[in-house]
């Protein structure tokens, strides 16, 4: 059994005893915190917090514990059911509320959930209030109301169909252009919420013809959920018989995109945000911004529109701090996260869907055809399992000292920057690895950067 306790939140697997794993009690220890530090820090004084879940097997049990500590602790809630991520981190402000809750591990396997915790504007915490809500939970620093004083839950499971309205307004959402094209689309969900939010966003731009794959919200996820290419191989041999035009998958809570070019092959995530943000540069030039582990692509995308690039620390909240910092147009996340502040600051996949869409639509070019028309590069990802006795400081102090003659960017783990090349290697938020992360011209050369740091942490 695991449990990993973060800035961003909780996550664990379920079941074991309380501390070693998500159980019942380890929720309302957590939620209870949450509560306790937004009754004490949350600017907006409103006594709601929106909850909303994926279709995880264990989301009801988790929702429902959530909703009995939070109407404990004397909040209002507003449970919007099963929804997507950026659903509920719309919703909280939709609905005013102080923060929300969303009930999803992301891509992590079946077993696992967690809590995802939100201030006012629908953001995750920072990294001082997450330090915070953690200390008030390890202090069990927390009161529960008095029964006058309980809260109330309201059920409101409107908000996809509002998240879909407010895709539509959007100015560079093209809804006939889409609609002439006449798109076939393939749709992977892994059986989570995005089964039902995709398809309903595709038929609402105008798309006739969506071939589903995994799309039934039951949580028996119909493979490994994170939308990388070795668990994509369905919907990959399923486009290459050429029975749609493009690709999309989505990771359980709908905040991540992968595209599938219409040959089967693989878009590339990074290239996702890539695309995207071509798309809007060129109706609205301005600065972007994605994270140090993400491709140097958007760079060289941003930097032939005339327009300034910045990298932040890995993490949305980082993202999305830089964003406001610089006044991006678009930024995000090489995992495939868009972030399009003209509707909110969060990752979100029908914004990316809606964009790419319409970019499509537009080129009069085919997903294969789009891809050549950027920068090529490819990027290798490995990971290092840790152990309680790795020193990851010490990890990371070596490889600096190692490559000290190189330019070196230290706000999050190391990277790394080659003239033509760079790697990156940080301890992850959530789960017991160092990430590597390699970028080159080419797959081989990218595999041999992370190999080269692989044997510098096996001689310490």
């Amino acid at each position: 059994m695991s449990l990993i306790k973060s800035i961003s939140g909780i996550r664990g697997t379920i079941g074991g005893k309380p501390g070693e794993g998500l159980s019942p009690l380890d929720v309302v220890k957590f939620t209870s915190a949450y509560a306790t530090f937004m009754r004490r820090n949350a600017d907006n004084k409103s006594n709601v917090i929106v909850v909303g879940r994926d279709a995880r097997l264990s989301g009801r049990m988790v929702l429902n514990t959530v909703v009995g500590t939070l109407t404990g602790m004397g909040f209002d809630v507003v449970n919007i059911g099963l929804a997507t991520t950026p659903t509920t981190e719309l919703a909280v402000v939709a609905e005013g509320a102080c923060g929300g809750i969303i009930i999803t591990a992301s891509h992590n396997p079946k077993q696992w959930n967690a809590l995802k915790l939100l201030n006012d504007k629908g953001e995750f915490l920072t990294d001082a209030q997450g330090k915070e809500v953690l200390r008030i939970a390890e202090a069990e620093d927390f009161d529960y109301a008095t029964v006058d004083n309980l809260g109330r839950e309201q059920k409101n499971y409107t908000y996809l169909r509002r998240h879909i309205e407010a895709v539509l307004a959007l100015d560079l959402v093209d809804v006939e252009a889409i609609r002439k094209a006449d798109f076939t689309v393939a749709v992977d969900a892994v059986n989570s919420i995005g089964g039902v939010a995709i398809p309903k966003l595709l038929e609402a731009l105008g798309v006739k013809k969506v071939e589903k794959l995994y799309c039934d919200p039951t949580g028996n996820f119909g493979h490994t959920p994170e939308p990388i290419p070795e668990n994509l191989t369905g919907i990959s041999d399923f486009m290459k018989g050429g029975k749609a035009d493009v690709g999309f998958v989505v990771d359980p809570d709908v905040d991540r995109l992968a595209i599938v070019m219409e040959n089967g092959e693989f878009f590339v995530e990074e290239y996702t945000l890539v695309a995207v943000a071509d798309y809007v540069l060129s109706h609205t030039p301005g600065s972007t911004v994605s994270n140090l582990s993400s491709s140097r692509a958007l760079r060289d995308v941003t930097v032939a529109h005339g327009c300034q690039y910045t990298a932040a620390a890995v993490g949305e909240v980082n993202v999305t701090t830089e964003m406001r910092r610089t006044g991006a147009v678009i930024g995000g996340e090489g995992n495939g996260g868009v972030i399009y502040p003209e509707l909110h600051y969060g990752r979100d996949a029908l914004v990316g869907v809606a964009l790419f869409l319409s970019l499509l639509a537009k080129s009069g070019k085919k997903v294969s055809e789009l891809k050549q028309t950027y920068p090529q590069y490819s990027i290798a990802k490995t990971k290092i399992q840790l152990t309680p006795e790795t020193d990851v400081d010490a990890i990371l102090k070596a490889v600096e000292k190692h490559y000290a003659g190189e330019n070196i960017t230290t706000i999050d783990g190391v990277k790394i920057d080659f003239e033509d090349c760079w790697v990156h290697l940080r301890k992850s938020n959530t789960e017991p690895i160092i990430r590597i992360y390699s970028e080159a011209h080419t797959m081989d050369r990218a595999e041999q950067l992370g190999e080269d740091i692989k044997k510098i942490i096996a001689t310490l």
